[in-house]
Formats: C-alpha cells, sequence, structure tokens
C-alpha cells in the first residue's frame, strides 16, 4: 500500500469521525432508573438538560428545585472532568496546541 492511499484513508476516516460527531451532538437520550420513577435526559455531548422525579418520591414543593440542582450538579462535574482532562492532554502534548475544532468522542 502506498503512502498516498493510506493519507487518503486517513483523511476520509477523519472525515467520517466528524460526521459522526456532529451525529451524536444532535442526539438526546433518555436514561430511566428505579422503574420509571427517575429520568434523566442528556445530550450526545453528555450534556444533562433534565431530570424527572416522580412527585411519590418527595413532597411536591421540593421537586422542580431538586431536579434542577442535580442537573447543576451533574454539569459542573462534566465540566470539571472535560476541563482537568483537557489539561492533562495539553501536558502530553507539550503545549502543541491541537486545532480550535478538535473534537474528543465524548
Amino acid at each position: 500500500m502506498n503512502i498516498q492511499k493510506m493519507m487518503k484513508q486517513a483523511q476520509n476516516m477523519q472525515k467520517r469521525m466528524g460526521e459522526l460527531q456532529e451525529e451524536m451532538e444532535k442526539r438526546e437520550v433518555e436514561g430511566v432508573a428505579g422503574g420509571g420513577v427517575v429520568r434523566v435526559l442528556l445530550t450526545g455531548k453528555s450534556v444533562m438538560l433534565k431530570v424527572s422525579i416522580d412527585d411519590s418520591l418527595m413532597e411536591k414543593s421540593e421537586k422542580e428545585m431538586l431536579e434542577d440542582l442535580i442537573v447543576a450538579a451533574y454539569n459542573d462535574a462534566k465540566n470539571k472532568i472535560d476541563s482537568s482532562f483537557n489539561e492533562e492532554v495539553g501536558k502530553i502534548t507539550g503545549g502543541m496546541g491541537l486545532p480550535g475544532d478538535f473534537k474528543l468522542p465524548f
């Protein structure tokens, strides 16, 4: 196999990965626990959009605030993980910097 053919295959793979990442970013997935009494809605980038807790698990007056706090806490933790990961990648790459549109699959 010649180097030009390998480069072309690598470019095609990179293009397909970019398309897959874009498609995944548009997806929304619901997770369910406790037989459906707790539900979470995430984007394909693992950003939590919504938490739903069945009324039978708590006082109704506290439900909405608790759902919002869970979403905020999850997203805060996710942002911290992403930031920490990016720091470590920077150490590994020796600060050479990656292109601004470089995206990881998660």
